[in-house]
């Protein structure tokens, strides 16, 4: 299964009946799946099977989704509200007999509000079945253009996080090879060490020197932040070769080489190494950066 970018945007159009209408989905980064839809209050009762649609498409992202429905040709009714009518017909008496005041006149009474509805002509079962059959299958044809969309820049991310692992693995193996880690060097260093407690007029501290000694090994030992290095870069491979919706696991192990890679930082001892994993920390950004787009 391809690897999908959260991002996308997809259009689907059609005309049934009387009724055009258009879908636009769009889609961006999120934790989860977060949907949000804008629908004609008439079809309001499809949004379940839509939100399923949605889901069945894609697994993560914030979709939204909006529907527009216009009528073609249809003829409109005006309708007087009879009862509100009646109502605001007895309170005028009641005002003007209180208040010797002049009955309202006609369009007054048909300006309020709700007195006069101006509504379409209703439609039939057979018109409405056949209208949300079309819009749920247009939703169908917008999903698939944008989960082609999302896949489409899903493989141009896969080829930049490849690049980007490949950085990790040149620099690991560049700390690796690192003149300060072999042990001619960590002897000299040592030596130093003794040297400088061994200097005239400075006392002589046993346990001192074997501080400095543990200390100085201790430090050039970076094999076990190596070793998970080389762990996590071929755990990174094999999800992206997989492929499908790994960009969780992805986000893990970019936690995890960042934390590996400050250890290493931390355990430097040497200027040559300290700019090897200040280059690797940059690198593990970049990779991180990416992986917050994939689904």
């Amino acid at each position: 299964m391809a690897l999908s970018s959260m991002t996308g945007f997809a259009r689907a159009e059609g005309v049934t009946g009387a009724a055009v209408w258009a879908w636009e989905i769009k889609s961006v980064n999120s934790k989860g799946l977060d949907v949000k839809l804008r629908l004609p209050g008439s079809l309001e009762a499809a949004e379940p099977q839509i939100r399923q649609a949605i889901a069945a498409a894609v697994s993560r992202g914030s979709v939204f989704a909006s529907l527009s429905v216009k009528r073609e040709g249809a003829t409109s009714e005006v309708r007087i509200n009879e009862a509100v009518l009646a109502q605001v017909v007895e309170a005028a008496r009641l005002v003007a007999e209180k208040l010797d005041a002049r009955a309202p006149a006609i369009d007054g009474l048909l300006a309020i509000k709700g007195v006069i509805d101006v509504v379409e002509a209703e439609e039939t079962e057979e018109e409405r079945a056949a209208l949300i059959a079309a819009i749920l299958a247009g939703l169908d044809t917008a999903l698939a253009r944008l989960v082609a969309m999302r896949r489409e820049e899903g493989r141009a991310l896969e080829a930049v996080l490849v690049a980007r692992l490949d950085e990790i693995a040149a620099l690991k193996a560049e700390a690796e090879d690192n003149p300060c880690r072999r042990p001619e060097t960590i002897r000299a260093r040592i030596a130093e060490q003794i040297a400088a407690l061994l200097e005239p007029g400075r006392n002589f501290d046993p346990d001192r020197l074997h501080q400095e000694a543990l200390m100085v090994a201790s430090k050039a030992d970076i094999r076990e932040e190596l070793d998970r290095l080389d762990a996590h870069v071929s755990a990174a491979r094999k999800l992206l070769a997989g492929g499908g919706a790994v960009g969780r696991k992805l986000d893990f192990l970019a936690q995890e080489f960042n934390r590996e890679t400050n250890t290493l930082c931390s355990k430097s001892n040497d200027v040559t190494l300290t700019s090897t994993g200040l280059a690797l920390k940059a690198v593990v950004e970049q990779f991180r950066e990416q992986v917050q787009n994939l689904e």
